[in-house]
């Protein structure tokens, strides 16, 4: 019998050890998953220079929308290697699709020094842009983060890739990734956002104001229905 009491013992330490475990790795993936939901965003510094006629907003800007009766712009700067902004990505697909002809969703660059592959991917968004196709890599970008972010090679090939496979002319693509001139247009988005106190990723402007990251869907739907009703 005292072979059976301690027997039972063992295994019902064993099941509450094995509960207590599963609790804890629950508890962790839900806090992981909260973070990166939330997360402030890469607060490294650039090394453009602050533009001295700042915008929030500039006629060369990448419009994600351009509705007919637009009644608010929403200006993201952003890193496409940013983690936090690669979070913050589904919902603001979301609230494209909500919002319609409402509001004008506005994406500026914003590559960040720490990320190895940032900048690059802007260039490669610029690129693709010059063929009328940066709504598609912008989206194939973020979709695809966590294939080629965080690395310290150059991802260029994997770049290069996308535009094959977005259909577009790969030599003029190559041309343009190696362009000075689309760096300069990837710096000039930089220094708007330095200038205008941008500090990291992502940044949003609501109506030409700087906001606080939304700490949820629900908080940015709502931020964007008070601007709306001014």
């Amino acid at each position: 019998m005292p072979e059976n009491r301690t027997a039972t013992t063992q295994s019902g330490n064993k099941k509450k050890h094995l509960y207590a475990t599963v609790v804890i790795a629950a508890v962790f993936v839900a806090v992981f998953a909260l973070a990166a939901a939330f997360l402030p965003g890469d607060d490294s510094p650039t090394d453009a220079a602050p533009a001295a006629d700042a915008r929030v907003v500039r006629a060369d800007s990448h419009r994600l929308t351009s509705p007919a009766d637009s009644e608010l712009t929403l200006v993201e700067f952003l890193d496409f290697e940013c983690e936090a902004c690669g979070a913050y990505y589904p919902a603001v697909e979301k609230l494209r699709e909500r919002y319609g002809d409402r509001v004008t969703f506005v994406a500026r660059y914003f590559p960040m020094p720490g990320h190895r592959n940032g900048e690059l991917a802007a260039r490669a968004a610029e690129a693709a842009a010059r063929q009328d196709k940066f709504d598609e890599m912008y989206r194939k970008l973020f979709d695809t983060q966590a294939e080629w972010g965080e690395a310290q090679e150059s991802k260029e090939d994997v770049f290069r890739g996308f535009a094959r496979e977005l259909g577009l002319d790969q030599a003029r693509f190559d041309r343009d990734l190696a362009d000075p001139r689309t760096a300069d247009r990837v710096r000039a988005d930089q220094r708007d956002g330095l200038a205008l106190d941008v500090q990291g990723t992502p940044t949003f402007f609501l109506g030409g104001e700087k906001i606080s990251n939304p700490q949820s869907y629900e908080d940015f739907a709502a931020a964007i229905d008070e601007a709306l009703a001014r």
